[in-house]
């Protein structure tokens, strides 16, 4: 049996609900695919995740708060690593943002 190909450059569908599919899940990484159509994060909500995430952004544009340590423009092709505990929150998304997140654990031990 052949394995299914999935195409990271699905064509922009406009304003509608975010997508996240699973690329990859082993015991100490999870590698998602994302479609924002726009969608920031809710106000006041942050994220704050106990593994690190690295994260690039494909397509589109997207501008990441940090609190107090300020925001960051992200553009296409840009990409880092957000530390584990970093509490951060997407201030803004293009409609035709399309990102890769890869959760990890640093080590085997954790």
């Amino acid at each position: 049996m052949l394995p299914i190909p999935f195409n990271l450059f699905p064509a922009p569908e406009g304003r509608g609900e975010e997508t996240i599919a699973p690329l990859l899940r082993t015991p100490f990484l999870n590698c998602e695919h994302i479609v924002s159509r726009g969608q920031a994060s809710p106000r006041g909500f942050w994220y704050d995740q106990m593994d690190p995430e690295w994260i690039l952004l494909l397509r589109g544009t997207a501008t990441l708060d940090f609190g107090g340590a300020g925001m960051l423009d992200l553009r296409a092709g840009d990409s880092l690593t957000i530390p584990a505990h970093a509490k951060h929150r997407v201030d803004e998304v293009s409609e035709d943002a399309l990102w890769i997140a890869l959760h990890f654990r640093e080590s085997a031990l954790d």
